[in-house]
């Protein structure tokens, strides 16, 4: 028997039993299926932290100050000390002290009242030079940002964040209006480009002014030349690395501290996004493995049928062995039959999947990726399962003798 004949009796065997090759298919089709929308909502998952991330600016790290303790011996956690400096900031970015670093932005901010006429809002006010904007990776939608002479004027200028200008001002423009923070009134000179909430805050929800300003007009006496944190923004992702050991150097030395006894703490952009990868990767592997489960059961229905199979047509599998059919050649065609099932099933389950990424990001604001190497390995996998669930029915199929099948009823 030839290639092709194998290949229609087994397709035309198939066709015959078409409800139950159909429910066969099925446990292999939700399986392949699974496993393409479970590697694409993980996919999916990661790309978006990533990009939020990266959103708050490109090739970041974050100083923050260390903790402070109580007269009572009780700490109060990191980023409560006041142990961060504008000096700190002005050796970060001196080209001598840190020469990997391309830009530094020291931040103070507090929650603070604004008002725009009879409307107000409460928000964050944050005090910082004019680099923040590069540094934070911030457009402007209207207007400018800070600049080098509204620093060292100390003006009573403020840049809004869009959802900030929309509570205060509605739908008119906020450029050339005055806005009143802590009793002092302040220009609105620009407006941020929104960016989107993150999972901590409102990104688009905030009011910057100079820091020089902030500290005169704005801070509390005591801690006017406290900084909340400092953004480092490294030359690029291939000395992020250079440009941490930089940091902490230029602040361990300008401190007077060793590293077992930082009074600081420096996070990076990578690292953020390895934890939250990490994290991502170990979820997809626990669904992928509840879907491999699924393709699992598929197989083992595949296994079955076939073996029904073998049981129904034994007096056919007698008919062709004493017409010369060899075991070898009723071996293949039940392989073959076992491999069209699972290939066919795979065919249906990876547009199924397919469909569902398509779909799922409309229903759950979730971004799900379609992977060509899940995409092709569901394939591949659900022809493997065809021809393993099939090895075991063809060999009993080949192994039958030809005068005991033709007297089986």
């Amino acid at each position: 028997m030839t290639g092709a004949e194998t290949l229609r009796t087994a397709l035309g065997a198939i066709g015959s039993h078409r409800l139950r090759s159909g429910l066969t298919m099925l446990g292999i089709l939700i399986g392949i299926a699974a496993v393409i929308l479970t590697v694409g909502l993980g996919q999916g998952a990661s790309a978006q932290v990533t990009a939020t991330i990266n959103k708050l600016g490109s090739n970041l790290l974050i100083v923050t100050p260390g903790s402070i303790t109580s007269s009572s011996g009780i700490r109060a956690g990191r980023g409560t000390a006041t142990t961060l400096t504008a000096l700190d900031a002005q050796d970060l970015a001196s080209s001598v002290v840190a020469p990997d670093v391309a830009a530094v932005a020291p931040v103070s901010s507090m929650n603070q009242l604004l008002t725009a006429g009879s409307a107000n809002w409460t928000t964050t006010v944050v005090g910082t030079t004019p680099s923040w904007a590069q540094v934070r990776n911030r457009t402007l939608s209207d207007g400018r940002f800070l600049t080098a002479q509204d620093l060292a004027g100390s003006r009573p200028v403020v840049v809004l964040g869009s959802t900030t200008a929309a509570e205060l001002f509605g739908a008119r423009p906020a450029v050339g209006h005055e806005v009143t923070i802590n009793g002092s009134r302040f220009t609105v000179v620009g407006v941020l480009t929104s960016m989107g909430a993150s999972s901590t805050k409102n990104q688009d929800d905030q009011a910057i002014v100079p820091a020089t300003t902030y500290a005169s007009r704005v801070a509390p006496s005591s801690t006017r030349a406290a900084i909340s944190s400092i953004y480092v923004q490294a030359a690029s992702a291939q000395v992020l690395s250079a440009a941490y050991q930089e940091t902490q150097q230029a602040l361990l030395t300008a401190h007077h501290v060793t590293a077992a006894t930082a009074d600081f703490s420096i996070a990076s952009e990578q690292s953020l996004i390895t934890t939250a990868t990490s994290t991502s990767r170990t979820l997809t592997l626990l669904l992928g493995g509840v879907a491999g489960i699924s393709l699992l059961v598929g197989g083992i229905g595949v296994m079955n049928i076939m073996l029904v199979s073998v049981t129904e047509r034994v007096r056919e599998i007698g008919l062709r062995k004493a017409l010369g059919a060899t075991p070898s050649a009723i071996r293949r065609q039940f392989l073959v039959e076992a491999s069209a099932l699972g290939f066919a099933g795979g065919l249906v389950g990876v547009g199924v999947g397919i469909g569902g990424a398509l779909a799922l990001p409309h229903v759950l604001n979730q971004p799900v990726s379609i992977s060509a190497t899940a995409t092709v390995g569901a394939l591949v996998v659900a022809l493997g399962i065809g021809v393993a669930a099939g090895v075991y029915p063809a060999a009993r199929a080949a192994q039958l003798s030809p005068i005991d099948a033709l007297r089986s009823e």
